[in-house]
């Protein structure tokens, strides 16, 4: 039988104990990289400012080209400033109804010759929609870069709204909507934003309502377009291996005539809330309850956006690290999963806790929640836990920006926004020097428990028992 030296059994014991990176060297034994501090993150531009070019067409069009030349590919899109929240209640899914019908037939192409010169290219072409934007994008190998930019161009300014597509279209929302009524999640969520923002249109989601999908057709799409699709309006990008000033010119080209005009209001403001109430989808056949608690939340030009998000992470999105994951998994095994999120957009979006657990459990997870809201509140992040928070999403930040495609994402969005061309270069810094009092009064002006919207899907006969020392319960039907 083999015996390591006594040296090496020291070693091993000092790793397990105290872990690869932070146990001692020993004497006259030069540490292994693993075994050393990782080197401190350094802030520095997100991109080379020589290879990033903005201009501003005479229409208004705003183009943003990043240069990046290290693989033969190019992604290009056009993305407009408005999306479903200009949507009116009674025409609810007009938004995604029309991004999908434009990526169904544009120029002289219909559908299938559209897809087919795109999938004869290995390429992609998508267009889609949010509370916020219209986007519309193709990507592929550079040496196409003709093509693609023709498809793109024909997508954006020339969508045909085909009438058997318009059916198609329709019918294929219709049966999503009708799908998606089966998720208790989805069901939780649909809930939730419809007793949030009643006579607005967050409150049904991008995707409609089953009558209101009904009625759309080539009309209300060719309407909506013309609306949003406006050069002021709308930012063309396209990041890869590419020549900027001939792109520049082309672009020019292409979308210099496009005719001008107004540039839609972003919508009405969502409506505040005051009071506590309690709204049970009933779902007999579940055992298991979805369960969302929440109230308005912030806009993404919030001025304190950044101690919101730190506050935010040591609250319920930093994974096991979180107080509710700590608190509703760790320590009352109540549930596999729970988080908090402030959904940033152009007008209020909502903040909200979600999770489930066993339907006899909903009443103690509903009272963890709300004790754990007024306990952010009341108990602020320690100094300790901002760090963590604080190191959470420096990395996470770094992260997200991998490639150059995501950079030019993060840039158009700062453009769409109206936040400063700067914030990503910025955004660590501004993490670190966040201070204790900073997440305190985000924690205590932006938490709001007393005036929170519990929505729980399940049994109401099980459910309403439990629900009713929180607040007034209203049942309704899924």
């Amino acid at each position: 039988m083999r015996y390591l030296p006594a040296k090496a059994l020291l070693v091993a014991f000092l790793a397990l104990t105290f872990g690869c990176s932070s146990f001692p060297s020993l004497p006259g034994r030069t540490p292994h990289a693993w075994e050393l501090a990782p080197a401190p993150a350094q802030d520095r531009p997100v991109v080379d400012a020589a290879r990033l070019h903005r201009r501003t067409l005479d229409n208004g069009l705003t183009v943003i080209v990043l240069e990046d030349r290290r693989l033969p590919r190019l992604d290009m899109g056009v993305r407009v400033r408005r999306g479903a929240a200009i949507v009116p209640a009674s025409e609810a899914g007009l938004a995604d109804f029309t991004a999908e019908l434009m990526g169904r037939g544009a120029g002289t192409r219909t559908a299938l010759e559209l897809a087919s010169v795109v999938d004869a290219l290995g390429a992609s072409l998508g267009v889609s929609a949010s509370w916020d934007t219209l986007s519309a994008g193709v990507g592929g190998l550079s040496r196409d870069r003709d093509v693609l930019f023709e498809v793109l161009a024909d997508v954006v300014l020339r969508p045909r709204f085909d009438s058997d597509e318009v059916d198609r279209v329709r019918a294929e929302q219709l049966a999503a909507l009708e799908k998606a009524r089966e998720s208790p999640e989805t069901l939780a969520a649909w809930n939730f934003a419809a007793a949030l923002n009643p006579g607005h249109p967050y409150q049904w989601p991008t995707s409609g309502r089953p009558e209101t999908v009904a009625r759309l057709g080539a009309q209300q799409a060719r309407a909506f377009h013309q609306r949003v699709f406006v050069p002021a309006n709308a930012i063309f990008f396209a990041v890869g291996d590419l020549d900027p000033e001939a792109l520049l010119a082309r672009v020019e080209e292409a979308y210099g005539g496009w005719a001008s005009g107004p540039v839609p209001e972003p919508g009405p403001e969502p409506p505040d809330r005051t009071g506590r109430d309690i709204v049970v989808v009933d779902r007999p056949d579940l055992g298991q309850a979805q369960i969302i608690i929440g109230h308005p939340g912030i806009t993404r030009q919030e001025p304190r956006r950044i101690p919101i998000q730190v506050m935010n992470t040591v609250l319920g999105s930093a994974g096991f690290s979180s107080r509710l994951m700590s608190k509703i998994r760790a320590e009352e095994g109540l549930t596999y999963g729970v988080y908090s999120q402030f959904a940033g957009r152009r007008l209020r979006g909502p903040f909200a806790v979600g999770t489930f657990t066993r339907v006899p459990e909903v009443g103690r997870v509903v009272e963890l929640t709300l004790a754990e809201l007024t306990r952010i509140r009341n108990e602020p992040p320690s100094a300790e836990e901002l760090a963590a928070a604080k190191s959470l999403l420096v990395g996470r930040f770094a992260l997200g920006l991998e490639t150059s495609a995501a950079v030019l994402s993060g840039l158009v969005e700062l453009d769409v926004q109206g936040l400063p061309a700067d914030s990503l270069d910025t955004y660590r810094g501004r993490i670190r020097a966040l201070i204790p009092e900073q997440t305190a009064a985000a924690a205590h002006d932006f938490v709001r428990p007393d005036d929170a919207l519990i929505v729980v899907v399940g049994p109401a006969e099980a459910l309403v028992p439990q629900l009713e020392t929180f607040g007034p319960v209203r049942v309704v039907q899924p």
